[in-house]
């Protein structure tokens, strides 16, 4: 099968679209003690609610996402963005923080649909690949980083539930832009039932070492990420900071830096050495953790730490991503399904924990954690790099 050559228009596209969708996993982050107050609950206990919109994407990333090698791609993306839009619409007037629960799970879920985008842009230009992952991975850390300076400025101006309002608003226009601009492309079909499309998404753990390594890593340095990102909001509303929702948020901006030199890392991927840019981005993941351990109550050292940890875990995920595409053209999406499911699971499974060691000693502990995932994904880092 052909390339079909994509447009500067059609990227720009599927990227907006891809981050507007995954977004909403991560409005909730710097808005959970406003949501904590309004109904009620422990900042500890809203925090699940971090836990439970990670979780839905990694249900949806196992459970949805392999259907793009099954039926067609688009018309999957388009699906999943309107029944997203009434979720959110739900979430805007739930009542109860049972609902709010329900509600963050199928969040998560129906976000699936940047992961659907993903191998759609990568098996259009086997060439240009790492550039085009890159141009969308770009799309979705903005929406992921923006989204808490987005949900925290309408949280401080307005209230918490406005952000889902408007974000039903915004991926209700991101479908309708999608349908008129992306055209229908021919794909290889997976000929086999629903459960067989599932053993065979499991079974690509099997098929490729480099996918099992590459997982691991990825899922390690999104741990690494989301807990940092999830305590932080706890830590600077604190003291000696005592930041608002508004200027906790703003952090995210700076983090935006990082996320655009995707499209160059992924430029860097198709025709570098992958081992060795994992590498020297997870050292760049532990010197900026090594940072905040050192001087916690330092501004400076939490903007340095800021854009080094998003620089080097976004680099480690762009370049593992155009790496896992050049293992099978024909299963893009359920190696697609493999590699994700594995990391949004490290992303949950680092929020949950950095909450419980928040809980339980602050942000000393926190930091702690941190460095000893850190320390796991340099030591499989450097084992891959000895595999080259």
């Amino acid at each position: 099968m052909q390339d079909t050559p994509i447009t500067k228009t059609q990227l720009l596209v599927m990227s907006a679209a891809a981050g507007i969708c995954v977004a909403n996993i991560y409005y909730n982050q710097p808005i959970l003690k406003d949501i904590a107050h309004d109904f009620s609950v422990s900042e500890s206990h809203a925090g699940i609610l971090s836990v439970l919109a990670q979780a839905g994407y990694g249900l949806g990333l196992f459970f949805i996402t392999p259907l793009g090698d099954k039926i067609n791609r688009k018309k999957l993306i388009l699906l999943l963005q309107l029944v997203l839009v009434g979720t959110l619409v739900g979430t805007t007037f739930v009542q109860n923080f049972f609902w709010v629960s329900v509600f963050s799970l199928l969040i998560g879920l129906l976000s699936v649909a940047a992961q659907v985008i993903l191998p759609l842009a990568a098996s259009m230009d086997s060439v240009n690949r790492g550039r085009n992952v890159g141009i969308i991975i770009t799309g979705i850390l903005i929406g992921i980083l923006a989204a808490r300076v987005f949900s925290g400025l309408i949280a401080e101006w307005a209230n918490w539930r406005w952000v889902y309002g408007i974000s039903s608003v915004m991926v209700m226009l991101g479908a309708l832009t999608f349908q008129f601009t992306i055209p229908d492309r021919k794909q290889v079909m997976f000929e086999g039932n629903y459960i067989q499309l599932l053993g065979s998404a499991l079974q690509q753990f099997k098929r490729f070492a480099l996918l099992r390594r590459t997982a691991l890593l990825g899922g390690l340095a999104f741990g690494i990420f989301c807990s940092f990102w999830t305590t932080l909001t706890f830590h600077l509303s604190g003291a000696p900071f005592n930041f608002g929702t508004d200027i906790i948020g703003l952090f995210g901006i700076l983090a935006i830096g990082g996320a655009m030199i995707a499209p160059l890392v992924g430029k860097l991927a198709d025709k570098g050495n992958p081992a060795r840019s994992q590498a020297i981005s997870i050292g760049l993941v532990l010197i900026s953790i090594l940072l905040v351990m050192i001087m916690p109550e330092s501004v400076v050292a939490f903007i340095i730490t800021v854009l080094l940890l998003d620089v080097g875990v976004q680099a480690t995920q762009v370049t593992n991503i155009a790496t896992i595409y050049t293992l099978d053209a024909t299963a893009h999406s359920r190696i697609n399904t493999a590699y994700m499911t594995t990391y949004f699971i490290g992303g949950a499974l680092g929020t949950f924990v950095g909450i419980r060691c928040w809980d339980a000693g602050g942000w000393p502990v926190v930091t702690w954690q941190l460095l000893l995932w850190c320390i796991a994904c340099l030591v499989i880092a450097v084992w891959g790099l000895r595999k080259t």
